[in-house]
């Protein structure tokens, strides 16, 4: 008896990988992120030729235990061997994509999603294809739709430090109004330079919008000129 794959099912399997890995690679694109559809699509298809490979060994190892079946009990074919170390090697990649930046952590949901797709090539490599499209579906819909569902606008602190405070103030308000920045709360100090010019210090608490980032308001706001110095606090 041949228990081996064919040709077409090893063809098959790599094709509903690249399928798996591509939808969900196109929305991380979409959004710009920084693992797209080749990322993911590579990620997905390595798994499942690890996966392929892993039943090649099974298969192997039960050809000869038919063959000599006096060698059955000697031979051992462990198929979460390979497997688990897909998982542990794909951690890696995934944490490469995990960025810092302004105290605004970025990343965790692309790494998500590389592991994610890293689990649908082993479901594909070892055969579960129910378990590889439901669990694609799935993955596209949180992608997609959990996000306009629960929607929240993350929390930051921004102190900024001004001169001429009638006119920078309302330029401060301005832009917050303009960008749908919502003002939680302000504390307000004020203290006097040796020229005598007064130097203002602002710390907004603030609702930004998911589309902003926090250096883009940063980036923005340092364009005035009265503006001497602004930075995130953590919360």
């Amino acid at each position: 008896m041949n228990y081996h794959l064919s040709l077409w099912e090893i063809v098959l399997r790599l094709l509903l990988a690249v399928v798996c890995a591509g939808l969900i690679g196109y929305n991380r694109q979409q959004r710009n992120h920084s693992a797209g559809v080749r990322t993911h699509v590579l990620v997905c298809v390595g798994a499942c030729i690890i996966a392929l490979i892993q039943k090649e060994i099974g298969f192997n190892a039960l050809d000869v235990a038919t063959k000599y079946p006096h060698y059955a009990g000697v031979l051992r074919a462990d198929d979460a061997r390979l497997i688990a170390q897909v998982v542990s090697g794909v951690g890696f990649l995934g944490a490469g994509t995990i960025l810092v930046h302004h105290h605004e952590v970025r990343g965790l949901t692309t790494a998500a999603s590389l592991w994610t797709v890293a689990g649908l090539g082993l479901a594909v490599g070892m055969g579960n294809y129910d378990v590889a499209i439901a669990g694609t579906i799935v993955v596209f819909l949180v992608l997609g739709a959990l996000k306009r569902v629960f929607h929240t606008s993350p929390v930051k602190k921004i102190m900024i430090q001004y001169q001429h405070k009638k006119e920078t103030k309302g330029f401060i308000q301005e832009y917050f109004d303009q960008k749908k920045i919502t003002v939680r709360d302000v504390n307000f100090n004020v203290t006097q330079e040796p020229d005598n010019l007064r130097l203002y210090t602002n710390v907004y608490e603030i609702e930004i919008p998911t589309q902003l980032n926090t250096s883009d308001i940063i980036e923005d706001l340092s364009m005035n000129e009265n503006v001497v110095a602004i930075k995130m606090i953590t919360v």
